[in-house]
């Protein structure tokens, strides 16, 4: 086939399978933007191959960014985990949506308010905040805690919040709940923003559990507001590499294992795309009708940006 790509057997035409990824991707790209878990590692285990991979990808002088819409951890909690798994990555590589969360923060000038910030979330967002020195209430210390809500009960809030941040939160409780909707609902001029959508996350390897989407969604249904959301598919993150470090966007390339935050964080920002399926998205599901969101290609890995030749010798 001449083709630099070849469709999917399931037949979906516009949807090309990377065959040839030196012609069609690798002449093209400078910088590569990884996602984490469903593409350099699983839960805790790093996905065969990635190092190598990861090698020649930087012998060859490709940029590489580490973008991961968890925010459980900040930059210094990632930059231990890919140490851990052998994987040494400059922390400043290393973008996580609690970053982003900060780095909205940094971008409208929050701290000249002398406001504090509520946070629905764990301690990722507590140390970023900590790093551009924005005060902040809640996370973790709010673990456990249950409002009086006997006859006249009722849960004082601060009137000094300016922000409340939702993320991914293991201890999600009614208290957070009240808490945050009194802030957004009560403070005059209260952002809500969320650190991502995502409807589900992978705490283990077992099954899906319910991502931060559903987190966001409590405080949406209670305050009937919409939040600025700061992590993939938002432009914050690719806006903020781009203006820092003067990249183009037509030879970057997003590559990730999901759809409706990866590959569309790609698209909505002018971005070359590659799905893998070493994730959270099938083949099946790629080439579903049901599916609107198109990557330029898709490939099982990224160990599939390196194909070997086999060199016929002819005696």
């Amino acid at each position: 086939m001449s083709s630099s790509s070849s469709s999917s057997a399931l037949g979906m035409a516009n949807v090309l399978k990377l065959s040839q990824p030196q012609e069609s991707l690798l002449n093209d790209v400078d910088v590569f933007i990884f996602d984490c878990d469903g593409v350099i590692w699983r839960g805790d285990s790093l996905i065969d191959g990635i190092p190598e991979t990861l090698d020649k990808l930087r012998s060859l002088g490709k940029k590489m960014f580490f973008v991961t819409n968890n925010s459980t951890k900040s930059r210094a909690g990632y930059k231990k985990k890919f140490d851990s798994l052998g994987l040494d990555i400059p922390s400043e590589e290393i973008f996580s949506s609690s970053f982003a969360a900060a780095a909205y923060l940094e971008q409208t000038k929050f701290k000249d308010s002398e406001k504090k910030v509520y946070i629905i979330g764990e301690v990722g967002i507590c140390d970023e905040l900590d790093l551009i020195d924005v005060p902040w209430i809640g996370g973790p210390d709010d673990k456990g805690k249950e409002p009086d809500m006997g006859p006249g009960g009722k849960l004082d809030h601060d009137s000094d919040v300016g922000a409340v941040i939702v993320g991914f939160d293991r201890h999600i409780n009614y208290h957070k709940i009240q808490y945050a909707q009194l802030c957004i609902n009560e403070n005059p001029g209260c952002e809500f923003i969320a650190t991502n959508l995502d409807a589900v996350t992978h705490l283990t390897d077992a099954q899906e559990w319910a991502g931060n989407g559903s987190m966001v969604g409590a405080i949406k249904g209670c305050t009937g507001k919409e939040p600025t959301v700061v992590g993939k598919p938002s432009p914050l993150m690719i806006d903020y590499l781009a203006n820092k470090l003067s990249l183009d966007k037509s030879r970057i390339c997003m590559v990730g294992d999901r759809l409706d935050t990866d590959i569309l964080f790609g698209t909505d920002n002018g971005l070359k795309t590659v799905l893998v399926l070493s994730g959270v998205t099938s083949e099946e599901k790629l080439m579903s009708q049901e599916n609107t969101i198109t990557p330029d290609f898709y490939a099982d890995t990224i160990n599939d940006f390196f194909v070997e030749e086999t060199l016929k010798i002819v005696e």
